[in-house]
């Protein structure tokens, strides 16, 4: 197992960065509450209204919109633990995510490709899953395998097994998924407990995550919610991760942006914790800005550090692990 070096530590030197000071962050976190208790969040699915419900929340079914009380809010970040594992098919390589530990993964998803034996621009097939499993089992400072490419020669509705599937026979790194529903969890869950060596295995090292994106502003779609019941009943490792876009489906500020951001993250990790108190979940980014001229995400700029800073810090002050993509 693998502990990375920290970073932020005052004791080692390591690199910090906080936007925000403490103030800032209760001010954050007390806006995200009141989004979360005045406006809610619109849920797609009737099984995640009822989960809601049952829980406490009032829930408007014929608009489908939830409010989350805050007292449910806190009860969830208690909740979640401060520290989770991803687990590979070699237990050398598995990591602990956990307060001020850095880690590094590919990014996902690629729709096309360069081919490196051609020279030919085309879309991806299983093949080039295998490569990029390899070369990012090669790599020494790659911790983990996300989803590289996605390959378009076998059937879609099944997509999302086959390429699992075939990064996890390829490296010995923990591999993320791409599933969007409940019968990918299900499936992805049952091949993973095989590879594990059975059900006790499994739960012991669960050698699969799962990761999801709330809608901005404000919806959690049936997909969302379907793969945060499934991997919270399955005690799986879930990221929930907003893409909200600064000045697009988002506030135009850093703090308006942020106050969104929080409350679509935590609306998931409130759902989770619903489920199965004390379930592993990670607080996720790819929140950046939208260039306002070309109306695309700006990807690699200096907003989106800013943004990935600030988040890395609400995630710290909630003692949650963190996930930044996008950098």
């Amino acid at each position: 197992m693998k502990r990375n070096l920290h970073a932020g530590r005052p004791s080692s030197g390591g690199l910090s960065l906080n936007v925000f000071t403490e103030a800032e962050l209760d001010d954050i976190h007390l806006s995200s509450l009141e989004v979360l208790e005045r406006t809610g969040v619109w849920v797609e699915a009737d099984d995640a209204l009822a989960i809601f419900k049952d829980g406490g929340c009032p829930v408007d079914r014929e608009t489908r919109m939830v409010r989350i009380p805050p007292h449910l809010v806190e009860e969830a970040i208690r909740s979640a633990p401060p520290k989770n594992y991803l687990c590979g098919r070699d237990p050398d390589h598995d990591i602990v995510l956990e307060a001020g530990r850095v880690y590094f993964s590919n990014f996902d998803e690629g729709i096309m490709v360069v081919d490196l034996r051609t020279g030919e621009y085309r879309h991806p097939v299983l093949d080039d899953v295998h490569d990029a499993a390899r070369l990012v089992d090669a790599l020494p400072d790659i911790d983990t395998y996300e989803s590289a490419v996605h390959p378009q020669d076998v059937p879609e509705e099944t997509a999302t097994l086959h390429k699992w599937e075939a990064a996890i026979r390829n490296t010995g790194k923990p591999v993320g998924t791409e599933a969007t529903s409940a019968y990918d969890c299900r499936k992805l869950i049952e091949m993973a407990t095989v590879i594990a060596g059975g059900e006790d295995e499994f739960h012991r090292r669960p050698l699969i995550g799962f990761g999801v994106c709330p809608v901005s502003p404000l919806k959690l779609p049936r997909d969302v919610t379907e793969v945060v019941i499934e991997s919270a009943r399955a005690w799986c490792p879930d990221t929930v991760l907003s893409m909200a876009m600064a000045g697009g489906s988002s506030p135009v500020t850093l703090a308006g942006t942020l106050v969104l951001h929080n409350a679509e993250v935590l609306s998931g990790i409130v759902l989770a914790q619903l489920v199965e108190r004390g379930c592993p979940v990670t607080y996720g980014t790819s929140t950046t800005a939208m260039d306002l001229k070309l109306a695309a995400a700006t990807v690699g700029s200096p907003e989106l550090a800013l943004f990935s800073a600030a988040c890395a810090q609400i995630a710290k002050r909630y003692l949650l692990p963190s996930f930044v993509a996008g950098l």
